[in-house]
């Protein structure tokens, strides 16, 4: 049995939802296009498909070898690729994973951006809170903010992002602006979920020397997007990263607060399983993000403001 061309009929079968679809994109028969995955299923010692006079499914089994099989077969793809003339041209499916509030600023359009310039590459995007094991769950690149990650992984410093403290105009004119960093005690806190002390914020003098106060408030959540939208509708002061408050600031719907006073600043990683090399599509795509990050999000044009979105701070 050739796995390779098992492997190929397999994954258009599931991608066409039938056997006579798939033979069809193949230019094969149906037989012997169903005979290629039967004999698949038998070398593996497990059922992939569930099979029905109406229609085939996907057993648990079938799930992970499929998303297993598609990975491999791109990275086939690639080898391929990379030994002919085309080597230095970006192409194949690239399985990204990051966190809510990156991807609509700034990963949302850099995908945009990074597909006009490169449209043999593709995006298949995870976008989760949880951080995802790379390697076992075969994706080729994760952005993350704060630590990077495990030991068998790869990752590269595309820039930092600064928590800054803002609120609403009609919230200062009611409570009044805090002047320094132990006033916010008396003030309604909107708190992020996904850090490690979400009720003690901690910032940093004009000298760099930390104060840190304990806060609290009405809202206390896991969403970036929810705590910066109750705070323009003037609920209190939030504490996110610049790159999500930026367009609001611009706007005028947030002011920053405390402006003596600096946020806690992190790191964010361009991060890949170490285990592979870095291949055209990921390096041309790391690098592309490095030159964004590299901006500063709150000098960076009104044009691109976007809603944010959540985004875990991990």
């Amino acid at each position: 049995m050739d796995r390779i061309a098992a492997m190929q009929a397999f994954v258009h079968v599931v991608e066409a939802g039938s056997f006579v679809r798939a033979a069809g994109r193949l230019g094969a028969s149906t037989s012997s296009t169903s005979r290629l995955v039967a004999d698949l299923e038998s070398h593996l010692g497990a059922r992939l498909l569930n099979r029905t006079t109406r229609k085939l499914s996907l057993t648990e089994t079938g799930q992970a070898y499929y998303e297993r099989c598609v990975q491999l077969l791109a990275d086939l793809g690639e080898a391929e690729a990379a030994a002919g003339a085309s080597a230095s041209a970006p192409t194949g499916r690239l399985k990204l994973t990051c966190p809510f509030n990156l991807l609509v600023q700034p990963i949302g359009p850099a995908l945009a951006e990074f597909n006009r310039h490169h449209p043999k590459v593709t995006f298949d995007v995870t976008v989760a809170d949880r951080v995802i094991d790379l390697v076992e769950e075969g994706f080729d690149l994760a952005v993350r903010i704060g630590a990077p990650g495990g030991e068998r992984l790869v990752a590269r410093r595309l820039g930092s992002t600064q928590l800054v403290p803002c609120a609403s105009a009609a919230y200062l004119a009611q409570h009044g602006a805090p002047l320094a960093p132990e006033e916010l005690v008396r003030h309604q806190a909107l708190t992020y979920a996904y850090v490690a002390a979400p009720f003690q914020w901690r910032l940093a003098d004009a000298a760099g020397a930390p104060h840190e106060v304990r806060v609290g408030g009405p809202l206390h959540a896991n969403s970036g997007e929810l705590l910066v939208a109750a705070a323009v509708a003037g609920m209190g002061i939030v504490l996110e990263p610049d790159f999500v408050v930026a367009p609001h600031l611009a706007r005028g719907e947030l002011q920053r607060v405390l402006p003596g006073w600096a946020g806690p600043r992190l790191d964010v990683w361009a991060v890949y399983p170490s285990r592979r090399h870095l291949s055209a599509k990921v390096r041309a795509f790391v690098d592309y993000l490095a030159g964004i990050f590299a901006a500063d999000p709150l000098r960076r044009p009104a044009r691109a403001a976007t809603r944010p979105r959540q985004r875990p701070r991990c």
